[in-house]
């Protein structure tokens, strides 16, 4: 195969359960993300259902177009797992049992699943003899590595730890070996409390006098922006880039939250330690989900207490010293609740700061005067407690998300 600088690549990912909307395709993400830092970007994201046809066709159309296919799902034991075949009668092989695959499948049911072995699954460790094989580190089905035309086709399980674990350990390395790719350089730093298009006005000079090689893109998300500065390695300097990203910091300083691409519980996560600081939180409209997205960050539990979920206001009363008196007079979705909820898991946990939410998430509850969607949330420290209000305005799942999110917010700029 002919060395190349720039070639193009396409995923295809195969399952009717990718077209019903019954599997969210995380792949496509993961592998355009992991080729992207190695300096390969991807043409475009293709997803077939089971369809034999569908399947050979677009193959034979990305043949004539790309210098890569990656290629996940269809290569379970089931009849609906129509990829290995295909693909064996595509290259023209014939089906051959590979040794190392087999022991690989026979050691995964008698001696980790310890489960009686059936014929069809002895069978995945059958691979077209026109393939390299791929071997599976962490299920049965093998990883296949074939080439026609001076194009490369991979093909690989559509379970996500399964795939990831052979573009790392074998695909990513082969075509690092096999390619001379330069690599792509990002920038990206995430704003908060301005919109897409002020921004956009903001920024106005700045974009005219990048370099042409040079892009920045905007991507808002949950009431953030991320701005992300690109360029690739052939084209430009890392030098020429990291003073742009600087231009581009001084000009947003009053709206930054990060100058990396991390996520806001990520950032917080920063503050706290840093400042060696403790945080405990207490939730009614969230449900837990703030406290799930400071749990995800590795580390937290070096400031992270616990938390309250008070959906109910007996809860409120009775574990976090809400006055009743105060919740008939003002409701659970008020100011002088939250403050509240706030004071009392700071006082119950010990932390140093608290945060606490109540809202209605809809897509009933709501009235003229508190609408679904309208939030109230509170900080509290031993020196003070102050509290916000916003008001949210879609369906009950975005509006936790949006809630937990500028919840968070709101105390990373008040702890600054």
């Amino acid at each position: 195969m002919n060395e190349k600088n720039n070639f193009s690549a396409v995923i295809v990912t195969i399952g009717d359960e990718l077209l019903i909307g019954q599997t969210i395709d995380t792949n496509s993400a993961w592998i355009a993300s992991a080729l992207n830092k190695i300096g390969i970007n991807i043409e475009k994201r293709i997803a077939i259902g089971d369809n034999w046809n569908q399947i050979w066709d677009c193959l034979e159309k990305e043949n004539q177009h790309n210098s890569l296919v990656l290629i996940t799902g269809g290569l379970g034991p089931t009849s609906d797992d129509i990829t290995k075949p295909l693909l064996c009668k595509f290259f023209n092989g014939k089906m051959i049992v590979d040794e190392a695959a087999l022991a690989n499948v026979k050691n995964i049911f008698e001696n980790i699943l310890k489960r009686p072995l059936l014929e069809r699954n002895l069978k995945q460790a059958e691979v077209p003899d026109t393939c390299n094989v791929i071997q599976n580190a962490r299920g049965t089905a093998p990883g296949m590595w074939f080439e026609k035309n001076n194009t490369i086709f991979v093909s690989m399980p559509g379970v996500p730890h399964e795939m990831k674990a052979m573009m790392t350990n074998y695909v990513i390395p082969e075509l690092q070996k096999r390619f001379e790719l330069k690599p792509i350089i990002h920038r990206t730093l995430l704003t908060a409390g301005i919109g897409e298009s002020f921004l956009a006005d903001m920024l106005v000079d700045f974009e005219k006098n990048l370099s042409k090689d040079i892009k920045l893109a905007y991507l808002p998300n949950y009431g953030m922006v991320r701005l992300r500065l690109s360029a690739s390695m052939q084209q430009s300097d890392e030098n020429t880039i990291d003073n742009n990203f600087k231009q581009l910091k001084e000009i947003v300083k009053d709206y930054l939250v990060a100058d990396k691409d991390i996520s806001i519980q990520e950032a917080i996560s920063v503050i706290f330690s840093e400042k060696k600081t403790t945080l405990s939180v207490a939730e009614s409209c969230t449900g837990g989900y703030i406290s799930h997205l400071i749990t995800s960050i590795p580390g937290s539990s070096s400031f992270f207490l616990g938390a309250v979920v008070s959906y109910a206001n007996e809860v409120k009363r009775d574990l976090l010293d809400v006055p009743q008196e105060l919740i008939e007079k003002y409701g659970a979705v008020s100011i002088q609740t939250v403050e509240k909820m706030a004071e009392g898991v700071r006082k119950k946990t010990g932390s140093d700061v608290s945060l606490a939410t109540s809202g209605i998430m809809g897509p009933g509850g709501g009235s003229d005067e508190k609408p679904v969607g309208y939030v109230c949330v509170a900080m509290s420290t031993a020196v003070k407690t102050i509290s916000t209000t916003f008001q949210f305005r879609f369906d009950r799942t975005r509006n936790i998300e949006l809630t937990a999110v500028q919840a968070l917010n709101f105390m990373r700029k008040n702890m600054e």
